[in-house]
């Protein structure tokens, strides 16, 4: 599991000319300055500002006696007032800059850049995107897949603030929102199966002489995993059994984790691997086994699946909003409910 470390909550500062976000959290209480109670500025914040979250959309449960929108006034104050200290740190370095330049220039240097507070915003959403982004390069682009041949799922209620722009930086071009993406992780967690794993190191060649003994630990693995599923979960629960091996090649420290059904089948499925992820394959090199490994599935059918239409027309906008985006500025931008007859839009 790849964690982010940006989210709503996450603190927004400015340290030594940066912009940084996190891992500090504003937490639910005190939460962000938007919530009006003394909290500091955060993500949800910035969203706030630059039109993204739209106040009168939400219930009327903030402040101190949980009875106020969301302080859109006060979340502007608190911008404004940071980016005076951006801005104020701007100039100083430009006079810096002219001073320390030397060189007969005259002292006719540029003015120092101003920022206003939707700037600042933005930069600071996207150093959160890019935090949000890292993980996903490390699952696929360092892997050897191409982001730009998959989808990019959005996940959480505020995972449509941060989607488009995510995307965009990873080279991705659709981007799919669940209609009920705000509760997929309870969603989610009432459907997740149920997975035991046992591993145990295994220093040996993986050579045909080796397969035997091989097939013999994964296949003890497999059913201490299966009796530790029906002991918890009951004898009718379907369990599938995966096999894995940690392999390198001889003399090299980075070993692949590969899954396959054989054991014979394992070379092979580590050779495309390899070959995926660095770019060669080494001839004529031993490949060692570290380690084994047994994942084990039981599958739960709580819930029927249910297959989306596509809508017939594209759906009418409830209203038209500004919302400030990177590269325009503010623009008039629909705002759409979901309702539950809607279905997708191919």
């Amino acid at each position: 599991i790849n964690t982010v470390e940006a989210g709503g909550g996450s603190c927004l500062f400015f340290r030594a000319g940066l912009f940084v976000v996190g891992p500090e959290s504003a937490g639910a209480h005190p939460g962000p300055v938007c919530y009006r109670k003394g909290g500091p500025l955060a993500i949800t914040d910035a969203n706030v500002l630059l039109g993204r979250v739209q106040p009168r959309h939400f219930p009327r449960i903030f402040g101190p006696a949980e009875n106020e929108p969301l302080d859109a006034e006060g979340v502007r104050d608190a911008f404004e007032r940071l980016t005076a200290t951006i801005n104020a740190f701007l100039a100083e370095q430009q006079l810096q800059d002219v001073g320390g330049g030397g060189g007969g220039g005259g002292g006719g240097g540029t003015a120092a850049r101003v920022m206003t507070p939707e700037e600042v915003a933005l930069g600071f959403v996207r150093v959160a995107d890019e935090a949000m982004c890292r993980p996903i390069r490390a699952l696929t682009t360092a892997q050897g897949f191409d982001t730009a041949d998959h989808v990019l799922a959005s996940f959480g209620g505020a995972g449509g603030q941060h989607a488009c722009s995510s995307a965009r930086a990873l080279g991705m071009s659709t981007v799919f929102v669940h209609r009920h993406s705000g509760i997929l992780s309870a969603y989610g967690l009432a459907l997740s199966s149920v997975v035991k794993e046992v591993q145990e190191p295994q220093a040996c060649d993986y050579a045909p002489a080796n397969f035997a003994r091989l097939e013999a630990t994964l296949g003890r693995l497999e059913a201490e995993c299966r009796a530790k599923l029906r002991a918890q979960l009951g004898d009718g629960v379907r369990v599938r059994a995966a096999w894995f091996l940690h392999l390198r090649y001889h003399g090299s420290n980075c070993a692949i984790m590969v899954e396959a059904g054989r054991v014979d089948q394992f070379g092979e499925a580590f050779f495309a691997r390899y070959q995926r992820e660095f770019g060669f394959r080494l001839l004529d090199r031993a490949v060692v086994v570290d380690d084994v490994r047994v994942r084990a599935t039981a599958h739960t059918d709580t819930l029927p699946q249910a297959r989306l239409e596509c809508a017939a027309a594209a759906p009418e906008p409830h209203e038209h909003v500004q919302v400030y985006h990177e590269g325009c500025g503010w623009t008039t931008s629909p705002v759409f409910f979901s309702r539950p007859a809607a279905a997708r839009l191919r």
